[in-house]
């Protein structure tokens, strides 16, 4: 097995075979993250030597793999062809998958349009982790997330009707004080128009080479506390209307709050305002990341 730059995937995919497809990400701007600006720069592997992966995954580990996730930060800007190949190959090797995965951003998404997207789920594709981050256009052009709300809406759309699971991310805390209400206001009307199969949320911590961390420092943006980010989480769960699992899977967050939308949001609420009840010096604190 080849590896090559930073490898990350989703909590969910813990159990995953981990196969590398790409190498770094093509957008690469975003100033919240570090993953890739130290690189390698981003390109596709060729298809022989993903395929020799995959082949020698099978002889490690025999034929019984249940879900499959192809890294690195944006797989699904591969060529639609290439991709579809190696799903396909992917399920021919292992025939007990249940599950086929990659990271992509929506506007990678966008661009493939929905009749590629289709071709992909025929090929084996069955979920994607988007970082949608936000649904305010305003936030989003800060962040230089490389798509604004239309598109994110779009593009999600499409993996569904697609077939496609949806896994769409939110960072907490990403517009900072200034935009805090209008990110959870807007990022829950986004979503509301997607209704993804599941919402996971993370909690914004700055990370070092990263243009929002100097922006920080500089006092141009300002980090929600604890409570503050407890409080737009309350606001993002009173808007959403959708019927999207909601899973605070990750190590930023300051509460465990979970639960199948719509019928939970009320005990997901509850949740919320417990932890509002604890004082402020009984959670993390803010700290700046290194991975």
């Amino acid at each position: 097995m080849h590896y090559e730059g930073p490898i990350y995937r989703p909590p969910s995919e813990a159990d995953s075979l981990l196969v590398q497809a790409t190498v770094g990400c093509p957008h690469n701007k975003c100033t919240f993250c570090m993953v890739y600006k130290q690189g390698p720069a981003y390109r596709v592997r060729p298809l022989k030597d993903i395929k020799a992966d995959l082949e020698e995954a099978r002889r490690l580990y025999g034929q019984n793999i249940k879900s499959l996730f192809f890294p690195a930060g944006n797989t699904i800007a591969m060529p639609t062809a290439q991709l579809a190949e190696i799903c396909a190959y992917g399920r021919s090797l292992f025939p007990h998958l249940e599950r086929i995965t990659v990271y992509g951003s929506s506007r990678y998404i966008y661009e493939k349009g929905l009749e590629e997207l289709r071709a992909l789920r025929q090929s084996g594709l069955s979920r994607i982790h988007v970082g949608f981050e936000s649904g305010d256009d305003e936030i989003l052009r800060r962040i230089k997330k490389g798509a604004d709300a239309a598109t994110q809406i779009q593009a999600g759309i499409w993996v569904r009707e697609a077939g496609i699971e949806l896994s769409e991310y939110v960072i907490l805390g990403i517009g900072g004080r200034e935009r805090s209400r209008e990110h959870a206001i807007n990022t829950a009307s986004a979503l509301s128009k997607i209704d993804p199969h599941f919402i996971r949320l993370r909690t914004f911590l700055p990370k070092i080479n990263t243009l929002l961390l100097h922006q920080i420092q500089k006092g141009r943006f300002h980090v929600l506390s604890p409570h503050e980010v407890l409080r737009e989480t309350r606001l993002l769960i009173e808007h959403l209307e959708v019927t999207s699992d909601v899973l605070s899977d990750h190590y930023t967050n300051y509460a465990d709050v979970h639960g199948k939308m719509p019928q939970d949001r009320d005990g997901m609420l509850r949740e919320v305002d417990a932890y509002l009840r604890l004082d402020e010096s009984s959670f993390r604190p803010v700290y700046i990341g290194t991975q």
